[in-house]
């Protein structure tokens, strides 16, 4: 009889011990996984279930409640939040990667090679595109005319962007089939003239005047295109893009690929500032699905640095007389403030100069009256007048910033801006401290897209060549707990996404990266020789063996 018992009891036992043991689809253990919750902590393991992170602890307390179909045994490595870029331009970059490779040319002459090489490859396209040059890297750091464009390339067009996208150099066909003449008046751009006669190049809104003839992609194309960049923001540990300005259109194609599960990366995107946008959008307000989120709407104050199209208060150090441009009138950035501050919609504005970003702070101020929660955005924040800075916490203004510009620039700012004028320049510390959150990105193709490059130039202010030795600002560099935070939380609190990206908590999506390095411990001079050995979305494996 007491045998009975004793059997009975061992099989309620194990069934009691059983059904309190839930089954779920993955367990990642052994790990340091870094949470980026409100401490900061760190858990051994954690369990996902549909998608979404079930519980998060030590290892014995997740084996002890849970039992997968599929374990991950991390061995010792570090585990992410997936990294969220905060300012990107995915379509763009996806663009990018089939079309001439300008990027880190030494010479005007470099350029003329890198796209006779192209041509060889590519003999029937029917324009000749690139990106990627910067003249201020050339021997004298100016811009080249097209004369030898016209020469190499009489018969096709040929429209090269910039760097950061805010120039272009055109030869003569493309001027031809465009019926773009010396002298057209362009509100907030230039198309430059030297003897009565167009160089090619092409500043701020003056691109429109030919790239709105380049012709269209088609479907299999559009999607060749963005699978190709997906694929490569998976292998750096980009689960999340903010894409800063798209069409109706490309957000409609975005759409359809993701639905056809083509396409897996979550976008967060910002409408360009088009009448056709607002006319599709407004009417019916933000759009969102389990991964895209269409909430903002993009403007640009000013042009670029680089270029010398940022909008100063006082003139260029090395260009005297010339302070830059608007590129729209105060009064349009007025009334699109008004008509937003009536919507769920964001208003996210590229400032570059300190004059684009007072113009802009004030708009914003006039409107938003003080502390809120729209999240309203200044894109880039880059020159910032000391009297300014207090405007970001006034109202609640966010500032977004790409810390890669910082070292990209930092060979030639000073040149731009004098040293005094410098200080306020890629402030991220003073910005961060206006809202206490900053959020991060990299603005690719602007930039590379690796979010170690934006640890690195956070946290130390160096570049990839570890210059310079002591840090550019230093007094400005992040602490690494606050540069993790901006590639991951806080980038998603700026889409109005923390609730679901951008920490390893109950309840949230599990995306998730493992690296071979701990971005929290490895040494400076070995960040940018990390490696992700795995990225999860959704709980799923896009990259990694």
């Amino acid at each position: 009889m007491k045998k009975n018992h004793f059997i009975l009891l061992s099989i309620t036992i194990i069934f009691f011990s059983c059904k309190s043991v839930e089954t779920v689809d993955l367990i990642v253990d052994h790990a340091t996984i870094y949470t980026v919750d409100s401490s900061f902590s760190t858990a051994e393991a954690m369990a996902v279930k549909d998608g979404k992170i079930i519980a998060t602890g030590t290892n014995d307390f997740i084996h002890q409640h849970y039992q997968s179909k599929e374990n991950m045994d991390a061995q010792g490595k570090a585990v992410y939040p997936g990294f969220i870029d905060a300012h990107a331009h995915f379509v763009g970059y996806a663009q990018s990667l089939f079309v001439a490779d300008l990027y880190d040319t030494k010479s005007f002459d470099e350029v003329l090679e890198r796209l006779k090489a192209f041509v060889a490859k590519h003999p029937d396209e029917k324009w000749i595109l690139g990106r990627g040059w910067d003249q201020n890297k050339w021997p004298g750091k100016t811009y080249p005319t097209n004369e030898k464009l016209n020469q190499l390339f009489p018969d096709k067009p040929v429209y090269i962007t910039r760097v950061d996208g805010h120039a272009a150099i055109c030869n003569q066909k493309a001027f031809d089939v465009a019926k773009v003449v010396p002298g057209q008046k362009i509100n907030g751009g230039d198309a430059e003239t030297k003897n009565g006669k167009l160089t090619g190049v092409l500043i701020d809104n003056a691109k429109a005047l030919v790239s709105q003839f380049i012709p269209t992609l088609s479907k299999d194309d559009y999607a060749k295109r963005l699978l190709a960049a997906e694929k490569n923001c998976f292998e750096v540990g980009l689960t999340t893009i903010t894409d800063c300005g798209l069409n109706y259109k490309d957000v409609d194609a975005i759409d359809t690929l993701q639905k056809e599960g083509k396409l897996q990366m979550r976008l967060y995107v910002m409408l360009s500032d088009d009448k056709e946008n607002f006319d599709h959008y407004l009417p019916k307000g933000p759009y969102k699905t389990d991964k895209l989120f269409v909430h903002g709407f993009k403007f640009y104050a000013d042009g670029a640095l680089g270029s010398r199209g940022a909008c100063l208060l006082e003139p260029y150090n090395d260009k005297k007389d010339w302070k830059g441009f608007l590129l729209s009138s105060i009064a349009h950035f007025d009334s699109s403030a008004q008509i937003l501050a009536g919507t769920e919609f964001q208003m996210c504005t590229h400032a570059i100069g300190d004059s684009g970003n007072r113009m802009i702070l004030n708009v914003y101020h006039k409107v938003l009256k003080g502390k809120n929660d729209k999240r309203w955005r200044i894109e880039h924040a880059q020159i910032i007048n000391k009297n300014d800075f207090n405007l970001f916490g006034q109202s609640s203004i966010i500032p977004s910033v790409q810390p890669t510009h910082a070292t990209s620039d930092m060979y030639w700012a000073e040149e731009r801006l004098g040293k005094e004028r410098l200080k306020g320049g890629y402030a991220y510390k003073q910005l961060l401290e206006q809202n206490n959150w900053l959020p991060l990105g990299t603005d690719f193709p602007v930039e590379d897209i690796s979010p170690f490059k934006t640890f690195l130039a956070a946290v130390a202010r160096k570049d990839a060549k570890g210059f310079p030795e002591n840090g550019f600002q230093k007094e400005n560099a992040l602490s690494r707990e606050e540069t993790i935070k901006g590639m991951t939380i806080w980038a998603a609190k700026a889409d109005f996404l923390e609730k679901e990206v951008g920490s390893l908590e109950k309840g949230k999506k599990a995306d998730f990266i493992i690296l071979d390095n701990d971005l929290m411990k490895v040494n400076e001079n070995k960040i940018l020789q990390t490696k992700v050995v795995a990225t999860y979305l959704g709980g799923k494996k896009v990259f990694g063996k």
